[in-house]
């Protein structure tokens, strides 16, 4: 049973193709010398300084030569197309370290960091050290080399800065949920007042320390003419898994798959092959994110890795209340619950900047 609900299409930016945005590259930022001379001065006094990651402020680290170029990138992730790749920093030269003490005092200009883990890591590694494949329950999308169907995180940005690249594969591709949504209201507009319905979205299958099996959300958020998406199809699907939790209608299950077919058309994604020292800045609400299957160096230390930052942007988005995956995820400086044990996170730089192996 469909809800009667009168829905349009999305007209802003945030509706693009990848195919025809290939061809325009205006999505890349350049970092000139003098940005990058500030942000290794600061990143080298971040590594010295070795703050609390959970109290440290922006204002601690003042950026002047690319304080426009954060305005900028926040402006394109707000009220763009959802995304930029900020190229230039040098990381070959730096040490690891260094690397994530500047993608931190970015981060921490761009919003706030949050958790993302029940460890409490705000600074998390895309590294892997498991050849599980994704349909392994225990397999974690992280830590393994497998392809990763679209699908959104769990903030309302969600960054990442490659170290070092795949031996061969590992492509970023990111595709827009307005145009997704709009081509899904345009062949079944009967099913597309589904996706502002609730779907049960399997908690555990994320992180295996999550305190319930599931959380709650629609795949669409409207609110004051502000639209988002939070998906991924393979999380509400898992969810079915546990017996507590409703069964999907044969609606429900029609417009998932219809989403997946859309989602995998030739010309609707964005692919982009990650250079050491590039950062990805994606709105969560834009644009859903995947990454092709990969080759590894033999060498641990050649191996793929990025470092991921999940932030909340300081000017909130008009949402429906606990969209998301936001309505669990847990502050950088409040653990969950007064007995939480707040021992367990990498709050320094230094440890912060090693995966979890």
């Amino acid at each position: 049973m469909t809800t009667s609900v009168a829905l349009s299409p999305v007209t802003s930016a945030a509706a693009w193709r990848g195919d025809t945005l290939l061809d325009r590259q205006n999505w890349i930022y350049y970092l000139n010398e003098d940005q990058i001379g500030e942000l290794e001065a600061l990143g080298r006094r971040f590594v010295e300084d070795d703050p609390d990651l959970r109290f440290v402020k922006a204002s601690d680290y003042p950026l002047s030569a690319c304080a426009a170029a954060v305005d900028e990138w926040c402006k394109d992730i707000d009220e763009g197309c959802g995304f930029v790749l900020a190229r230039g920093l040098r990381t070959h030269l730096y040490s690891d370290a260094l690397s994530a003490a500047i993608y931190y005092i970015l981060g921490l200009h761009m919003g706030d960091p949050i958790r993302q883990n029940e460890l409490g890591d705000l600074l998390d590694h895309v590294y892997a050290t498991s050849d599980k494949m994704l349909d392994d329950p225990d397999a974690l999308s992280a830590k393994i080399r497998d392809l990763l169907p679209f699908h959104s995180d769990s903030s309302d940005v969600v960054a990442l800065m490659c170290l070092r690249p795949a031996l061969e594969g590992g492509a970023s591709c990111i595709v827009s949920g307005a145009e997704i949504y709009n081509e899904i209201l345009k062949r079944r507009p009967d099913l597309a007042p589904l996706l502002l319905e609730p779907f049960h979205w399997d908690w555990r299958r994320q992180d295996h320390n999550a305190p319930e099996n599931t959380y709650v959300s629609p795949i669409v958020s409207f609110v004051d003419g502000t639209f988002s998406m939070y998906a991924g199809s393979l999380y509400i699907l898992t969810a079915q898994d546990y017996p507590e939790v409703p069964r999907l209608t044969p609606e429900q299950k029609e417009v998932l798959e219809l989403f997946e077919t859309i989602t995998y058309e030739p010309g609707m994604s964005l692919a982009m092959d990650f250079r050491p020292g590039d950062i990805q800045w994606l709105s969560n609400y834009a644009a859903l994110h995947s990454r092709t299957r990969f080759t590894d160096f033999p060498e641990p230390q050649r191996r793929r890795h990025l470092l991921r930052l999940w932030l909340r942007r300081s000017s909130p988005r008009s949402l429906i209340p606990g969209f998301g995956k936001n309505g669990v995820v847990q502050q950088r400086y409040e653990a969950r619950d007064q007995e939480s044990d707040d021992t367990r996170g990498n709050f320094r730089i230094g440890v912060a900047a090693v995966p979890r192996l």
